[in-house]
């Protein structure tokens, strides 16, 4: 089966700006067509790639003043694993990060979740957090964290998969964050669940569950969302205009049962 995406990001520079996109998809799955343009005041920009952790693409655009469109298109095959977590993977997603507060998290995990193990504790973690946790579509900030979601109970995708890292991270259990595709989310937009290093693999845990793992497309991994944004900006000055995103996954999409592992 074959999946095609597109993303395009629009925004004003005000002043000369170092802009990194992380749209792309990861390295990994067999990219059947892609196209990859940035365009200011309609002149083509120049796009410098660099590679992140886990087959991340990361482009970076010295971006001039005027009206700047990033845009990406690509139709891809199969996915592909990442590589199995190595002992530097375990010591790293375990600590506590900036928005994935497992160090302020500690006792809520263990005295929540501390008689779980193994696939039961992944899972009673995901099953609590969709629980207590409402979907509200654009209600919270960018430096709101895992802490803020338990407290604030409600929170848009990054939200959910914080406190999911977090939660796990307190519990012992590697955690990171990944930043996806996901054929049939709706709206359709950037996507964030949480990657869970169980028994020597990977496997995906999206505690919204509001599109299924099965055919989800990564693009970058990392502690928190402040290694996968899908814009950073060094310098400058910019004003932001919007991004547009389409997934689509040839075929029916699969039924996801939350219960059973998706491993990456």
């Amino acid at each position: 089966m074959t999946t095609s995406l597109t993303a395009e990001i629009t925004l004003t520079v005000d002043e000369p700006a170092e802009l990194v996109f992380s749209v792309a998809a990861a390295a990994g799955p067999e990219i059947l067509d892609e196209r990859l343009e940035c365009r200011c005041n309609g002149v083509p920009v120049t796009i410098e790639e660099s590679a992140g952790p886990a087959g991340a693409r990361l482009h970076v655009v010295q971006a001039p003043i005027g009206s700047l469109t990033f845009s990406y298109a690509t139709t891809l095959s199969g996915p592909v694993p990442p590589p199995p977590p190595n002992l530097g993977d375990q010591i790293l997603y375990r600590r506590t990060s900036r928005f994935a507060e497992s160090d302020r998290l500690a006792v809520i995990g263990q005295k929540r979740f501390g008689r779980l193990v193994d696939q039961d504790l992944v899972n009673g973690i995901a099953a609590w957090v969709n629980d207590n946790l409402y979907y509200v579509p654009g209600i919270s900030m960018p430096t709101d964290g895992a802490v803020d979601a338990y407290l604030n109970q409600q929170g848009i995708c990054r939200d959910f998969a914080h406190l999911v890292v977090a939660l796990c991270r307190a519990c012992g259990v590697p955690a990171r964050l990944v930043s996806v595709y996901a054929p049939g989310l709706a709206p359709m937009d950037f996507h964030a669940v949480a990657e869970v290093c169980l028994n020597g693999r990977w496997q995906l845990v999206d505690a919204t569950r509001l599109a299924p793992r099965q055919t989800m497309v990564r693009i970058a991994t990392g502690r928190d969302a402040s290694d996968t944004a899908f814009l950073t900006q060094h310098s400058g000055a910019t004003t932001f205009g919007g991004v547009m995103v389409t997934a689509y996954y040839e075929g029916d999409l699969p039924i996801d049962d939350p219960s059973l592992p998706v491993w990456s």
